[in-house]
Formats: structure tokens, C-alpha cells, sequence
């Protein structure tokens, strides 16, 4: 086992960042902060220039920087290797969060799988780098961005690097230009993603009129009517997304309720429920025409004698298609099969931040170490002998040209 990127992935357990989902954050434990000065330090210490970037307050980005050969304004590439910095909250887990342990060939803690796993391979890669450097490779930039798991907000973020790269503003960006290739860091398990679906999340409303409970006649209640929207939502879900095209990689659209919220007291009749969609969209649709289309199905289907309102989306995330990067899919397929003696090309249902990076024009897939099963899991854990590996793949992968672009 590789006892650095052990080391780091410890160091990286134990350092709290959990993002708290929308919720009141109390207590030190939670947003990315502890986190981005660790990876200051270890930037520091290796001697590589970095740069954070503020994303909201208290919450930043940290993208580090190791020149190739040639440089990028020498025609030179430049390869991204993208790790998210949050973990969900903690709540009923099983195991302490934030004490490593290592059983059984697994290390065990939160985000040890989503992602701090892929975080530590390729810090380790580029210390290897920095320390000996090999010639005729990309730039590398390694960045960590904030936010991944409630927003892709610092993704999103990141990107205004290279978008605006070069401009007067931006003239001190660590970025040089856009990346030629990115890999996302995420448990796939040692296999290459290559299309993953996408997301776009609202808020459907119902309102009533209050009154006292006993004498329900007196209000209009909420909650009965999104009650009814609701079995509408649940009707749509199984017979007009499900009878949508599947994707041969990603499978079949979906829709789902995950939260409802409505009524101030038991013994008040609520004249306010809202309960929030996520509408998983496929590679080739759109997320607007998504959103748009629960709307007027509900329009049409529902025969509401109420008003139902929606919010705008406070997540568009378009999906991840493999129709711009089969040549990086192949290429780092053929890599991983040198490691592990064999690798698929994968769909998967989860959205990630390469969707993100495709979106601005960057070939982007997605790898790394452990099992998607483990993530946000009550003892979460990473298999070790995958992180030794994963690590090896990266670090071939960023000593080496880009071929297709030689």
C-alpha cells in the first residue's frame, strides 16, 4: 500500500467538512473551511503555486498548479484532475465520522468514498510530480472545489477560471487556459464514466387558508391539496418519465418527491405546503424542457381547482454525454486496463462535476476508487488496494502527453 496517499487520505478523514444540505449550519464541523487551509498547507509545503477562490462567504475553492512540458503558451496541454471537497452530514452513522480506521483492507470514515478517496490519489500524484518531474506531460492542475453535494456551485465557479483566462480581472488566475482534458474524481470502481444523468430540482406549491382545527371547515388546508398533486407527481413518474427513451448508458429518466414541508401547528390548518422535485434528466434533453414538462403535465393531467406554483430551479445540472469524450474515455480506459488488467466504459445515474467541465467545453469523465454503494452510507468506508491503484493510474495518466492531442 502506498503509505503517503494512506497517510493523506487519513488527514483528510479526519478533517470535518460537511456541507449542510440547506440546512442551519452549528458548529465547527460543518462547510469546507478546516479543509481548504489543509490543502493550502500541503501546497505550500510542496512548493506548487495555488490560488483560492471565493465562492460564497467562508467557502472557497483551492486549485493548485504544476507546469509541463511544454508550457500551455508553448502549445502545451493542460490536464485537470478534480476532487470535491464536502461530505454529507453525518447524522446515523454508525462509526465515528472523523477517527480513521483501517480494518480489513478498508478505511472507514466519512467521505473516505465520496471523495475524499480520489482527493488523496491525486494529491499523491502530485507530490510525486513536484518531487520528480518527468518530462513531455501536461500542466497539471489539481482543484477542490466546495459545494458539490448541494449545488455545484464551486464547479461552476472554477470554470469563470479559464472562461475569463487572460482577461485584465483575471491576469493572476492559476489558471492558464481552458483544460485539454479533465477526470473527476469520484468512486466508480476503478472503472472510466463516461455519461451520467443530469438534475433539475424546484419547489411545487399548494396554499390554503388558515383556520383553527376545530373547525377545519373554517380554513382551506394545503397539505390536502398538494396531497393531490402529489399522487399526480407519483402517476407521472410511472407512466410519463418512465416511457421516455432510455439511454443505453444511463437508463431511464426519473422524478422523485424528496422533501415536503407545510402548517405552523397541529391544531392550525395550514395554508402553505411545498415539496420538492428532482427530476433526473439523460444525455440530449434539456433541463428547462424537463422542468417545463412536469408543469404542464399537471396543467393538463391534474384537473387542480386550485392554483399550483413553481419556483425556478435551484439546480439546473445538465447530464454528461459520451459523444465528447470517447477519445478521453478510450485513452484512460487503456491506462486503468494497464493497472488493473481491465477496465468498462460506464453510465451512471448519479450527476458529478464533469457535467459541469463538459458544459464549458472541456472533455470531461469520471474515476476513481471505491464503491458509489458506500457513499453517504451509515460506516462509510474505501477499499485500500483500489486507492493504491487508483493513485497508479492517475499518476500515468498525468506523466504522460494526451495522445490524441499529439
Amino acid at each position: 500500500m502506498d503509505s503517503f496517499a494512506q497517510k493523506i487520505i487519513s488527514d483528510l478523514v479526519k478533517i470535518p467538512s460537511m456541507n449542510p444540505m440547506g440546512r442551519e449550519a452549528l458548529g465547527p464541523e460543518f462547510f469546507e473551511t478546516r479543509l481548504t487551509d489543509y490543502l493550502q498547507e500541503f501546497f505550500e509545503e510542496l512548493g506548487v503555486p495555488f490560488q483560492r477562490q471565493v465562492v460564497d462567504p467562508g467557502r472557497e475553492n483551492i486549485i493548485a498548479r504544476l507546469e509541463g512540458e511544454p508550457l500551455p503558451r508553448d502549445g502545451g496541454q493542460v490536464l485537470l484532475l478534480d476532487a470535491h471537497q464536502d461530505t454529507v452530514p453525518v447524522e446515523g452513522m454508525t462509526i465515528d465520522p472523523w477517527t480513521p480506521v483501517v480494518r480489513d483492507g478498508r478505511l472507514y470514515g466519512r467521505g473516505a468514498c465520496d471523495t475524499k478517496g480520489s482527493m488523496a490519489a491525486m494529491l499523491t500524484v502530485l507530490a510525486r510530480l513536484a518531487r520528480h518531474p518527468a518530462k513531455n506531460r501536461p500542466t497539471l492542475l489539481v482543484s477542490c472545489p466546495v459545494n458539490e453535494e448541494f449545488g455545484f456551485t464551486g464547479a461552476w465557479a472554477l470554470t469563470r477560471l479559464w472562461d475569463d483566462a487572460g482577461s485584465a480581472a483575471d491576469m493572476e488566475s492559476i489558471v492558464p487556459r481552458r483544460p485539454d482534458a479533465a477526470i473527476v474524481g469520484e468512486p466508480t470502481g476503478l472503472q472510466v464514466v463516461v455519461a451520467h444523468k443530469g438534475a433539475v430540482r424546484w419547489n411545487c406549491r399548494t396554499r390554503g387558508q388558515a383556520g383553527h382545527s376545530s373547525n377545519p371547515a373554517s380554513g382551506e388546508n394545503a397539505i390536502y391539496r398538494m396531497a393531490r398533486v402529489l399522487l399526480e407527481l407519483e402517476r407521472y413518474a410511472k407512466e410519463g418519465v418512465q416511457h421516455l427513451p432510455a439511454h443505453l448508458l444511463c437508463g431511464q429518466a426519473t422524478l422523485s418527491v424528496g422533501t415536503i414541508h407545510g402548517g405552523v401547528s397541529v391544531n392550525t390548518i395550514p395554508d402553505f405546503c411545498s415539496a420538492e422535485i428532482d427530476r433526473r434528466v439523460l444525455p440530449g434533453e434539456d433541463t428547462q424542457q424537463a422542468y417545463l414538462g412536469v408543469i404542464d403535465y399537471l396543467k393538463t393531467q391534474g384537473r387542480f381547482d386550485f392554483a399550483i406554483e413553481h419556483t425556478e430551479p435551484t439546480l439546473r445540472l445538465p447530464a454528461l454525454s459520451e459523444t465528447h469524450n470517447g477519445l478521453l474515455g478510450d485513452w484512460l480506459a487503456d491506462v486503468i486496463g494497464q493497472v488493473t488488467g481491465g477496465c468498462r466504459k460506464e453510465g451512471v445515474a448519479y450527476g458529478t462535476h464533469a457535467a459541469v467541465y463538459a458544459a464549458a467545453g472541456v472533455p470531461s469523465v469520471v474515476f476513481g476508487p471505491g464503491f458509489i454503494e458506500q457513499a453517504h452510507t451509515a460506516d462509510e468506508w474505501l477499499p485500500l488496494d483500489q486507492l493504491e491503484r487508483a493513485t497508479e493510474v492517475l499518476f500515468r495518466a498525468a506523466s504522460r502527453p494526451l495522445p490524441w492531442m499529439t
